[in-house]
């Protein structure tokens, strides 16, 4: 079977059926990962589909008198606070007679194929449950449509139009190469009697709107931070948040009440749950809703931000805010979030480039975000399943299913990294420098291909975000040392040890490595596995396998 040209992979679990040893390169008969030729990658990052959406989206406006108006949410948006899009649906419809429509389109086969995990699909359908009483309660329906195959989404949404005497259609936008090009099929086929109108909500600036001296895209963060705090510092509007629209009069519920009061859907079979108990449980964890993700802000602005600088790489203290799975889902927003974080005690009312330490080292973890979106647009193929720097994708991964194992079930014999991966389990969350030598021991250590991670990673993060993963997960040549990371960001080993209950009464460092910093029977007494592999010859062999694959490469 020829490679797909915008798939994504199948299940990390079934991403291979390969022969132990070593997993060839991705121009063979039997490509497991689905993803398209170099050739085709470039062809794709030459004319972007981010390019071909903003040029049509020229032409898709309507200056017609608006009848009914409809508000597309993704799953991305899903907040009636602070929506672009919504709010410019509801301004449209008061040039004309009629009424503010909603729709969320359910797509099980997209969250089967983007690996979306049981966590994030409930806590999108928990979220769509609240914004759609509180909708109701603006007389404004929120329906939904369910297309069963992937190919039907445009056609349910155009049905749903016609059906609804809809004149013009309002969405946010999508930066991953299959919603954007779900955007264009949608314009392409809408016919001229409907406008269509694509707005940026995700971010505070645009993607693509910065720009090296040579007016090409950045690629390195950091001077891209600079301009993105040099552009927000000068235009203090592109904060500005807007007000959820005011809704429709109470005659709207009669007119369209085949549409309220929509049953929201269940999640696929293999999206759900292993039981009840842990559904509440991780509810619990992460509650659905706008309200919950503000709470949630409250609570870090009062209490962890001031020491964000210097607690954030220590994940014993749990010092991250938590509320990615509230920017992923778009259950809150960027405008809000950041105009909240300027007006903390601390902050003084100062603009975003002379906050003080604390708040402005979390400002630049939000920048990040911003900067993987325009990584994604700038370079689409990150999205097919290829790196960013194309010559690794000539790196030959080994088929090491035992060790593949042991990093599932963090039982890999590295403390550090055991950690990481049993939180992951357990909270469907992680923190970020645990992401980091999780990772790195995956696609260095064990040299297993990258990507099997990062599907990994889909099917179990609450905050998966196809930006966020595809680029913490980009192979390099920087190998990270569990042992000396774990010694220098859980100085205590409190983070392992609440983690690895096996290590739970192990004193002082030699938690970090316990296999080689305790005697061989006081070892053995603790029933931790030794390490899978040997740190300095596992770097060795990543860093000479990359070496020669992309010597080789023919990019």
């Amino acid at each position: 079977m020829p490679p797909k040209k915008h798939a994504r992979s199948p299940s990390a679990d079934a991403i291979y059926d390969a022969p132990a040893g070593k997993i060839g390169k991705h121009n063979t008969p039997n490509d497991p990962l689905r993803h398209p030729t170099i050739q085709v990658a470039k062809r794709i990052d030459a004319d972007t589909p981010f390019n071909q959406l903003t040029t049509l989206l020229k032409k898709s406006s309507s200056d017609d008198k608006p009848r009914n108006v409809l508000h597309w949410f993704r799953s991305k948006d899903l907040r009636h606070q602070d929506n672009r899009a919504l709010a410019a649906a509801a301004e449209k419809v008061k040039e004309g007679n009629g009424n503010l429509i909603t729709c969320y389109l359910h797509s099980p086969k997209d969250m089967e194929w983007h690996g979306t995990s049981p966590a994030r699909v409930d806590l999108i359908l928990e979220t769509l449950k609240l914004l759609q009483k509180e909708l109701e309660d603006k007389n404004v329906p929120l329906a939904i449509l369910v297309a069963e195959e992937r190919k039907d989404k445009t056609s349910r949404v155009l049905e749903f139009v016609k059906k609804w005497d809809i004149s013009h259609v309002y969405a946010n936008m999508e930066y991953e190469v299959d919603e954007l090009r779900r955007d264009i099929d949608f314009i392409k086929k809408k016919g001229d009697g409907v406008g269509f109108e694509v707005l940026h909500d995700q971010t505070v600036v645009e993607p693509l709107a910065l720009c090296t001296g040579a007016g090409t895209p950045h690629k390195v963060f950091t001077p891209y931070h600079r301009a993105w705090l040099g552009e927000v510092g000068e235009d203090p509007g592109l904060l500005d948040t807007v007000a959820s629209p005011e809704g429709n009069e109470k005659t709207a519920r009669e007119e369209f009440k085949e549409l309220f009061g929509g049953k929201i859907p269940k999640a696929p079979e293999n999206k759900q749950f292993a039981d009840d108990k842990e559904r509440e449980r991780v509810r619990k964890l992460w509650p659905a809703g706008h309200d919950a993700g503000m709470k949630k802000l409250s609570l870090f602005l009062d209490q962890k931000v001031d020491t964000y600088a210097g607690d954030r790489s220590t994940p014993a203290l749990d010092p991250s805010s938590r509320l990615s799975p509230y920017f992923a889902s778009g259950l809150i927003s960027i405008r809000e979030v950041m105009k909240a974080c300027l007006k903390h005690k601390t902050a003084g009312g100062k603009k975003v480039p002379s906050l003080p330490q604390g708040p402005a080292a979390w400002v630049r973890e939000l920048v990040f975000r911003e900067f993987y979106r325009h990584t994604t647009c700038a370079t689409p193929h990150t999205s097919m399943n290829l790196p960013v720097n194309l010559k690794f994708d000539n790196v030959e991964w080994e088929s090491d299913e035992e060790g593949w194992k042991k990093w599932c079930e963090g039982t890999t014999g590295v403390p550090f990294v055991d950690a990481g991966m049993r939180q992951l389990r357990a909270e469907k969350w992680m923190h970020n420098r645990a992401r980091m030598n999780t990772s790195s021991y995956l696609s260095a250590n064990l040299l297993i291909d990258y990507r099997r991670g990062e599907r990994y990673f889909a099917e179990h993060l609450v905050d998966w975000d196809l930006s966020n993963n595809t680029n913490g997960w980009q192979p390099s040549y920087t190998v990270f040392n569990p042992v000396s990371q774990a010694e220098k960001c859980d100085p205590e080993g409190e983070y392992i040890r609440r983690w690895v209950p096996e290590l739970k009464h192990v004193k002082g460092k030699a938690v970090f490595a316990p296999s080689e910093r305790l005697g061989k029977g006081e070892f053995e007494k603790l029933g931790y596995p030794r390490p899978h592999v040997e740190y300095g010859e596992s770097k060795a062999r990543a860093v000479e396998r990359y070496k020669k694959g992309i010597a080789e490469a023919r990019v």
